[in-house]
């Protein structure tokens, strides 16, 4: 369990962070260093990274305007004052004149056999942080369905995959027209072949290294992985449906730049909630951007100003209207 000094956690704080992992870490490190009180909450574990636990301790050893609870956050809202309200699993409320959703995304297995077995371990979906270990290989594959179906998506994983491997196939699980599609703008140069067949079930390979894709025909192919991104949710889809924050078409939640401001004013998404590149590194920049825009919202607030992320918002729309007016005259 982790401790604090005896410091009573205050009845409303500058930022409440939903989400202890990377992004919400370094969103409370982050409005500490420029002096603003935070509570983090986050349901307590030691998975899957167990550096996190000494992270967070460290976090609360240095500064004593930050809190941590380890408890479960149900409910969510923001009344008329501007104040988000949040309601724990022991119905105990919680005030803060902003908030930072960062508690993450829960991938959605794809429903053929063998894949849960092989995910993180030869089928992976990203080949900065997979794939390197595999170099020099004989084949590697590229599974283009759901959010790695559109062709730019595809292809981009693919010159990643090819990076490490003398030829890539990129399998369509029985999507014959997309298959052809795809095969209409690889090129001559590029080593990708295109696989229509339906996929049956993946074997992880000994020592679990490597997999065996089986197809519908009969036939097999051995990989040495696969690069594939499955689709994901939202870990607390409730806080974007109570607060009525937008969603982009993937699910995840909207977040304007640069501070990844939501729909909803005050509210900052950070990390693979709100993020397409959906890794540790990307989470902690969006960890400290969204603390950026929480010190500018809490601060403009006292003097009654706009904050600055309200004041881009406003120069792009103006930017917007004037593009539409010359394009309308000339």
């Amino acid at each position: 369990m982790l401790t604090h000094a005896q410091t009573p956690t205050p009845k409303l704080v500058d930022v409440l962070i939903v989400g202890g992992g990377p992004a919400g870490l370094t969103s409370a490190v982050t409005v500490a260093r420029n002096a603003h009180t935070a509570i983090m909450f986050d349901s307590y574990s030691k998975d899957p990274i167990v550096f996190w636990d000494a992270a967070r301790q460290n976090t609360l050893d240095n500064y004593e305007i930050i809190f941590y609870e380890d408890v479960k956050i149900e409910k969510a809202e923001k009344n008329d004052q501007g104040i988000f309200v949040l309601t724990d699993e022991n119905e105990k409320i919680w005030n803060g004149r902003s908030l930072i959703p960062a508690s993450g995304i829960i991938d959605v297995p794809l429903d053929i056999p063998g894949f849960d077995d092989c995910w993180g371990r030869s089928i992976f979906h990203c080949l900065f942080c997979h794939g390197y270990e595999q170099r020099g290989s004989a084949s590697a594959g590229v599974l283009a369905i759901n959010d790695v179906a559109p062709i730019p998506i595809a292809l981009h994983v693919s010159r990643n995959a090819a990076q490490f491997c003398k030829s890539i196939t990129i399998y369509t699980n029985g999507d014959v027209s997309h298959a052809n599609e795809i095969q209409a703008v690889i090129g001559p140069s590029a080593p990708f072949t295109v696989d229509s067949r339906r996929i049956t079930n993946f074997v992880l390979g000994p020592d679990q290294i490597g997999l065996t894709v089986y197809f519908e025909d009969g036939n097999s192919k051995e990989e040495a992985f696969l690069g594939h991104k499955p689709l994901s949710k939202l870990k607390s889809d409730f806080l974007a449906n109570q607060l009525g924050l937008e969603v982009t078409p993937q699910g995840d939640i909207k977040a304007n730049p640069p501070f990844g401001e939501t729909s909803l004013t005050g509210c900052f998404a950070a990390g693979d909630n709100s993020s397409f590149l959906k890794t540790s590194p990307n989470a902690v920049n969006a960890g400290a951007n969204s603390a950026a825009g929480v010190a500018s919202h809490v601060q403009s607030r006292l003097y009654g100003q706009k904050s600055l992320s309200e004041a881009m918002q406003m120069m792009r729309k103006k930017s917007n209207y004037s593009d539409k007016i010359c394009a309308m005259i000339s």
